[in-house]
């Protein structure tokens, strides 16, 4: 029967991103002049476990480039080569290109990128070179090298392989390994000497086997060798070498030129070495949903709750097949409800807990984000991670990264200096950005800090003048005037770069923060730094909002947006058009959205006297939502209305009541929008 491999793609996918990450996080802390053989032989193992993976799935293009890096490796953790810098960027390069690759591969189109090409090239001049050096080793010294395992010399190998019987146990598996040898030539596999027991004392986890394998090849004994050398101590295995003649290999060659998969490509020793410096990464995305990796722990605790919840029913059900009840059935009718309502809680938390991952899983792209950006703007940078244990729901992780990423890309262009001017500042010459992640209440609170120059007010004053963002005669204070960077299109870069400067980012960082029903907060000091604050929910499952009635309609505000409701006095609303009106309150005006017009529907309250207003936050702005009626806060949960209806204007979800109702939830800034507020301060009189 033969095995549809296509089943197991994704686990291949996730363990490969998994090795990758791996591989990234071992080479930025390696140190080239001193490499730990630890982290060598971990990234050894990462790059021949995708290897042998891509080729059991038959992804023969990330097979071949991941030959390339083991072979390299291999050499270096042999002592056979010294790691180099060069080195180091080749594999760092090669990490972000494997990951487009099996992005590709996920989303089922074909890979093209000329990266793979140039990087093939470096590789193979790279180890071209090495044999190049072999050659003038002393013979006597390097007996395994001699003229039995030459490299570029065509040969017939003869492998006896012999696994031990428990070999399937172990979850090794043969077949795997000659889908390997394949790789390295022409190969040839026969069944030899297996003696089979009788059907039923046969065990079907046992191997009973024995191989000849036939193998042309280029490669080296110590190359063929890595395919077993994860069962090399559970199995008897021989290596017998034939070395063809020039014309034998010619015949070879011509014979073979359709069937046989290409190694490494050979190039000269004297070909010339172009050195490509990593640019700044976007590594590939991958697609939203897949799977999430759970831990034992809360998969037993779950279960738990399960058990629970059946004895709870078991005893209600039993009470409902009583014919009467009489007060002694009320009171354990009573105490039963308690109970299932208490164990509905902690069920609840059980399986959110279940989508939550420590947001190191996000931090973890930074030290080659700030490194390779470090590198090309000529800045020296220190990363400080705090609090990678944090955990949040993994869709929040997933939308919060790319803010992250413009926050410290900026960072690193606009506010750290080059160590010549942070000397010049009496400041060490090397930098620091920190990302530190802590659970304050029922949100988490992620900071991005830097040591550079900080925000220059009086540019940013400047430019928001020039833009007409702000007026001459307008007073505002340093802070508040810092708060213009989240202006749409406000940019105080003097030239575009592939960084930043091009009008756009801080604006939309605000806004998807809001999306997520978080906010951002900016402290800035001159030549001191500047730290930017993210408050988001733990997940977006779950909201804790405010009730509030509009005519014959529910709707839920998000209380993490709410700072107050009242009654507004006459003496306090100024109208400024038929469709604008602003309230006075303390030292602000606020414009007021009346809820039932944008909604169109109607209501008790027409007039802003006559109702209430609620004063929400919109994008660090202040606005006035007009509503009849303030109504129970409760934890709700959001259902999306694009995936079940259509996306409407002003609403980010639904949710259904106690009652079997279903209010919807008002999405602030999408409201504000569709009232044709865009700057609660243009409306100020």
């Amino acid at each position: 029967m033969e095995i549809d491999l296509s089943q197991f793609s994704q686990v291949f996918f996730e363990e490969s991103l998994e090795g990758l990450e791996s591989m990234e996080s071992e080479l930025l802390k390696l140190d080239v002049n001193e490499p730990d053989d630890e982290s060598i032989n971990t990234i050894f193992r990462a790059a021949h476990s995708i290897k042998g993976g891509s080729a059991t799935f038959g992804f023969s293009q990330v097979a071949d480039y991941t030959h390339l890096l083991e072979t390299l490796l291999d050499e270096i953790r042999d002592g056979r080569r010294q790691m180099t810098s060069d080195h180091q960027d080749m594999l760092l390069l090669s990490v972000d290109l494997l990951r487009n690759m099996i992005d590709a591969l996920m989303r089922k189109v074909d890979f093209e990128d000329p990266l793979l090409a140039e990087l093939e090239r470096r590789f193979t001049a790279a180890l071209a070179v090495n044999n190049a050096n072999d050659d003038s080793h002393d013979e006597n010294t390097v007996e395994a090298t001699s003229n039995e395992d030459d490299a570029n010399q065509m040969a017939t190998w003869t492998i006896d392989f012999q696994p031990g019987i428990d070999i399937l146990r172990c979850g090794n598996d043969p077949s795997l390994m000659f889908n390997e040898l394949r790789l390295l030539g022409n190969l040839d596999v026969k069944i030899v000497d297996s003696t089979l027991p009788d059907f039923s004392d046969m065990d079907p986890e046992a191997c009973y086997l024995n191989w000849q394998l036939t193998l042309v090849t280029e490669q080296t004994l110590e190359q063929i060798k890595e395919v077993f050398e994860w069962v090399e101590d559970e199995c008897t295995i021989n290596y017998h070498k034939k070395v063809h003649s020039p014309q034998a290999d010619q015949a070879s060659a011509s014979e073979n030129q359709e069937t046989t998969q290409s190694d490494t490509p050979q190039q000269s020793p004297g070909t010339e070495l172009t050195t490509t410096k990593p640019k700044a990464v976007t590594p590939a995305k991958t697609p939203e949903g897949g799977s999430i990796r759970v831990s034992i722990e809360k998969i037993d605790i779950l279960i738990n709750m399960v058990g629970e919840l059946v004895i709870t029913q078991a005893m209600l059900g039993q009470i409902g097949q009583q014919d009467s009840i009489d007060e002694e059935s009320l009171l354990s009718m009573k105490q039963g409800l308690e109970q299932l309502a208490s164990h509905t809680r902690d069920l609840q938390e059980s399986v959110m807990q279940i989508r939550m991952l420590p947001i190191s899983f996000a931090f973890n792209r930074f030290p080659r984000l700030v490194r390779d950006i470090g590198q090309q703007l000529g800045k020296k940078v220190e990363l400080i991670l705090k609090g990678e244990e944090t955990e949040l729901d993994k869709t929040v992780m997933e939308k919060i990264v790319d803010p992250m990423v413009h926050l410290v890309r900026n960072s690193l262009d606009h506010g750290l200096e080059t160590p010549e001017v942070r000397v010049s500042k009496g400041k060490e010459e090397v930098g620091s950005i920190t990302l530190n992640a802590f659970h304050q209440g029922g949100n988490i609170i992620i900071e991005i800090i830097d040591d550079g120059a900080g925000l220059d007010t009086e540019l940013i004053r400047k430019k928001a003048l020039e833009k007409g963002l702000i007026s001459e005669d307008e007073e505002l204070s340093e802070d508040a005037i810092n708060q213009l960077i989240f202006k749409a299109g406000f940019s105080t870069a003097e030239a575009v770069s592939d960084l930043s400067g091009r009008g756009v980012g801080m604006d939309v960082v605000r806004r998807n923060i809001h999306e997520l029903n978080g906010t951002i907060e900016l402290k800035s000091t001159k030549d001191k730094g500047s730290r930017f604050t993210i408050r988001l929910p733990l997940t977006l499952a779950i909201l804790d909002g405010q009730l509030v009635r509009v005519g014959k309609h529910t709707y839920v505000v998000p209380l993490v947006s709410i700072h107050e409701s009242l009654q507004v006095e006459e003496q306090r609303i100024n109208r400024i058009s038929e469709s604008h009106e602003l309230i006075r309150l303390r030292d602000e005006y606020l414009p007021v959205i009346k809820v039932f017009q944008e909604f169109g529907h109607d209501a008790d309250s027409h007039e802003i006297r006559d109702g209430l207003v609620m004063v929400v936050d919109s994008n660090n702005e202040k606005i006035g939502l007009l509503v009849d009626e303030l109504l129970s806060q409760q934890q709700v949960v959001i259902k999306s209305l694009e995936d079940n209806y259509y996306k409407v204007p002003g609403v980010s979800g639904a949710t259904i009541l106690g009652d079997g109702t279903v209010a919807l939830i008002i999405d602030i800034f999408g409201l504000v929008n569709l009232a044709g507020i865009t700057n609660a301060s243009e409306h100020a009189a």
